[in-house]
């Protein structure tokens, strides 16, 4: 596969570009994205479907400015899509015709089952999540992807979309009623297997709402990815965006691009969770590009990254110089304190995974500048590690890597905003102190074959003979809480 890829996804309300970068296997990171309000699908459902000329001239200037933004990145490969709005139209040939003249792209046109496919192919293997229904609201239709098991097992295509219901039901006089019962019709034969899951909401209506409830909730992270939030608490809330005018919509805090179809995008969103009885509902920052993507990286791999791999955290050891077998090395020997020392802190043992992802990126801020490693490693990453992970453990590796320093053992102090996000502060200091002897062992010039004992409230560490740098001074300097002692054992 190529080594910058650009995937182009065509909808009924924009058309967006995604250049990815691959580091290694299965490593990968997002090099630029670009996003074009086109309104391809303007006044096509009043004219039979039929692509407008206006339309069709801004999609055109938009994919011409796309493809020289991936030529800028040396992308090897442009792998470019259309979903309802084209694959409805009826002279949907002639604009392909057109794109292929004036931009040199080869646009495939998707059907509907494929286009959930994709959505649920990148919800599947980019977001911290085995069961639920994505949904991908668009302009001209609404896709769901039934996901068990880590699998995409299921796909479903309904003529159900924002644009669609804008032009029919809420141009002029709006028709609320008319518009629920169109819904409601359109969705009678939801099949029963995608009952009673949690929503994964895929597309541009779900983050606008998901950016307007994190504001509403004052939410500490800004990252629509992973973002969590319940149906049920905000049905009033709802409720409200379904009958606002567009002023009282800015007020709640649209964006100007949103406001003429956030209503209609909302509308089906509560329609679809009431059929499936969904309550929690998980943002996605992926969907079709990101789909379509990994549908070439995963070819002959099942469609699936392999358990336990994290696209994100490969790639950040890719490009800042993390040295792979220290990177393991220090998260064995973490992991490996944590459980020596489980009789003592009697945590959580889940904790012991984000405490290896943290000791794995322990280096990332030495690309930069050595001095400034805790603090350059706490941002690169807090805004690296992009797929993958909840709010939660993404901003606790980063802390941890933040709290390398010994006096992070005695007074562990994590950004105020995010507090509440993370363990409680006993918690982070005995994983600070896993972090912290792990990296005090580490001799640089070898890996020592180090093993823990405890014995009442000392921790024996057992060194080779040979390993001189460390002594019973460098970890009386120490000083370790909760009244552990160190002792060292040749």
């Amino acid at each position: 596969m190529a080594k910058v890829t650009a995937v182009i996804d065509i909808g009924s309300n924009s058309v967006r570009m995604a250049v990815f970068e691959r580091t290694s296997r299965y490593g990968f990171h997002l090099l630029r994205e670009a996003k074009a309000r086109v309104r391809i699908s303007e006044n096509a459902w009043k004219n039979g479907g039929e692509l407008q000329e206006a339309a069709m001239q801004r999609a055109q200037e938009a994919l011409a400015d796309f493809v020289q933004i991936a030529q800028a990145f040396k992308a090897r490969r442009v792998l470019a899509v259309a979903t309802s709005a084209v694959r409805d139209a009826p002279n949907r040939e002639l604009f392909l015709r057109r794109v292929k003249q004036r931009c040199g792209l080869q646009v495939r046109v998707i059907e509907g089952q494929e286009e959930a496919r994709l959505g649920g192919l990148a919800a599947a293997n980019l977001l911290p999540v085995r069961e639920g229904v994505s949904i991908d609201i668009g302009g001209g239709s609404t896709e769901l992807a039934l996901i068990e098991n880590g699998q995409v097992r299921d796909c479903l295509s309904y003529p159900l979309g924002t644009v669609r219901l804008k032009e029919l039901f809420f141009d002029g006089t709006p028709d609320v009623k008319g518009a629920l019962r169109y819904v409601s019709r359109t969705l009678q034969d939801l099949p029963e297997n995608f009952r009673g899951k949690p929503l994964i909401g895929v597309g541009g209506t779900l983050r606008a709402l998901a950016n307007v409830l994190m504001k509403k909730e004052n939410y500490p992270f800004e990252v629509l990815h992973a973002y969590r939030f319940n149906l049920a608490d905000q049905r009033h809330f709802l409720a409200d965006i379904i009958r606002a005018n567009p002023t009282r919509l800015k007020q709640i805090g649209f964006k100007a691009e949103r406001l003429d179809v956030i209503r209609e995008g909302v509308l089906i969103l509560t329609r679809v969770a009431r059929k499936l009885g969904s309550g929690c509902t998980i943002t996605s920052g992926v969907g079709v590009r990101e789909g379509l993507y990994l549908q070439q990286l995963l070819r002959g791999a099942g469609l699936r990254l392999p358990p336990g791999t994290q696209p994100s955290l490969e790639s950040l050891q890719d490009r800042f110089g993390v040295h792979p077998p220290l990177a393991r090395w220090l998260a064995h020997t973490a992991v490996d304190l944590f459980e020596t020392l489980a009789p003592m802190h009697r945590i959580d043992p889940a904790y012991r995974y984000p405490l290896a992802h943290a000791a794995r990126l322990l280096t990332v801020g030495d690309y930069l500048n050595h001095y400034e490693r805790a603090r350059n490693g706490y941002m690169i990453t807090l805004g690296g590690l992009a797929y993958g992970y909840e709010h939660g453990d993404r901003i606790l590796i980063a802390t941890l890597i933040r709290a390398q320093q010994k006096k992070a053992l005695s007074s562990f102090i994590p950004h105020p905003k995010m507090a509440r996000l993370l363990p409680s502060s006993v918690t982070l200091r005995w994983l600070a102190l896993c972090i912290y002897l792990a990296n005090t062992l580490n001799t640089c010039r070898s890996r020592p074959s180090v093993r823990f004992e405890l014995i009442g409230r000392t921790l024996h560490i057992h060194l080779p003979q040979e390993v001189g740098s460390i002594t019973e001074a460098s970890l009386e300097g120490i000083k370790p809480p909760f009244g552990l002692r160190l002792k060292l054992v040749r």
